[in-house]
Formats: C-alpha cells, sequence, structure tokens
C-alpha cells in the first residue's frame, strides 16, 4: 500500500504594511466603537504609543531602550537612589524595575549595592561609564521634543503642557483614591 503525504497546507500571501503606514492615526471617524465614548483617551493612547516608538528609535544608538532613560536621569540627577524609589518614580511594577536595572548593569551603567540602612533593600547608582550615556540622551529628548512639537506655537505647547499636568493630576488622584 502506497503511502501519500499530503503537501504542508498553503498560507495567504502577508500583505505587509508600509513603514510609513505603521503607526499612522486613522483616519477621522475611524474611531473603534468601543473607543467613542473616550475619544480623547484614545487619542492619548495612540500618541503615546507614537511617542514611544520614537523615542525608542532616537534612543537606539546609546543602547538604551524607552524607560530606561528616565531611570538613568533620575540616578544622574539624583545620585543613589533605593530601587524601591524608582520603582515608585517610574510607576511600574517592582520586577519590571528589577530587569531594568539588571539589564542597565549587565552594560555597565548603574551599579547596584545592599542598602546601608536595610540589608533587604538595594541602592542603585550611576557608574562612571554611564556619564557618556548623558549627552546621547540629552540630544535623543531634544530631537523627540523637536519632532513631537513640531510647528506648534509657543502658546500652544503651554497650553499643552498645563493641559497634561492637569491630566496627569486627575489620574494621580484616582490612583491613589483606589489604593
Amino acid at each position: 500500500m502506497e503511502s501519500r503525504v499530503d503537501p504542508p497546507p498553503t498560507r495567504p500571501a502577508r500583505t505587509s504594511r508600509r513603514r510609513s503606514d505603521r503607526g499612522a492615526a486613522p483616519p477621522p471617524g475611524a474611531l473603534p466603537s468601543a473607543a467613542r465614548s473616550g475619544p480623547l483617551s484614545h487619542a492619548v493612547v495612540r500618541t503615546t504609543r507614537l511617542h514611544r516608538a520614537v523615542a525608542g528609535h532616537l534612543l537606539r544608538p546609546s543602547g538604551l531602550y524607552p524607560s530606561q532613560e528616565l531611570l538613568m536621569m533620575h540616578l544622574w540627577e539624583n545620585g543613589p537612589q533605593p530601587q524601591l524609589e524608582l520603582v515608585r518614580l517610574l510607576g511600574a511594577e517592582p520586577s519590571t524595575v528589577t530587569r531594568m536595572v539588571k539589564r542597565l548593569e549587565q552594560g555597565g551603567f548603574v551599579r547596584r549595592s545592599p542598602s546601608p540602612t536595610d540589608g533587604r533593600a538595594m541602592t542603585v547608582e550611576a557608574t562612571t561609564a554611564s556619564q557618556g550615556l548623558r549627552r546621547q540622551v540629552e540630544n535623543a529628548w531634544q530631537e523627540l521634543e523637536q519632532t513631537t512639537f513640531d510647528g506648534f506655537t509657543d502658546a500652544e505647547r503651554e497650553t499643552l503642557a498645563a493641559l497634561l499636568r492637569k491630566a496627569e493630576d486627575n489620574l494621580t488622584r484616582a490612583l491613589n483614591a483606589w489604593a
């Protein structure tokens, strides 16, 4: 009896999106129906995603990923910090900050040591080697700011900053009330 082997099923050809199409905002009116009750929240989410992607692109030459530069900025500015303070500052889960610190430590950018006051806690500090990144991070953030707000007037920038602070305050109050 002859055995017959069926060829593997074929997949439909993938349609690739052009690089310029990725991340493009949907056309007006293309808001998902579930988001129609929150169009501003939807816009904030889309903008945040794009901002993070551009930040990642600009930080890539430094070897940092988005959010790692925020941690480094804090250490450069304030010196050694308890790891729990970095968790609070970044508003991230402790496990996320632990992974971030381990990666930065492997890269030689931070050093961890036991806290002198609490043997269970770790203190994180920027290394001398990380100082070479500082200028790269500052340049990346300057370009990110220019790219993000190109065409905005000074008045529009000030208004947006005030509105975002107000939204941040509202969200912070909500989180604190739920805690």
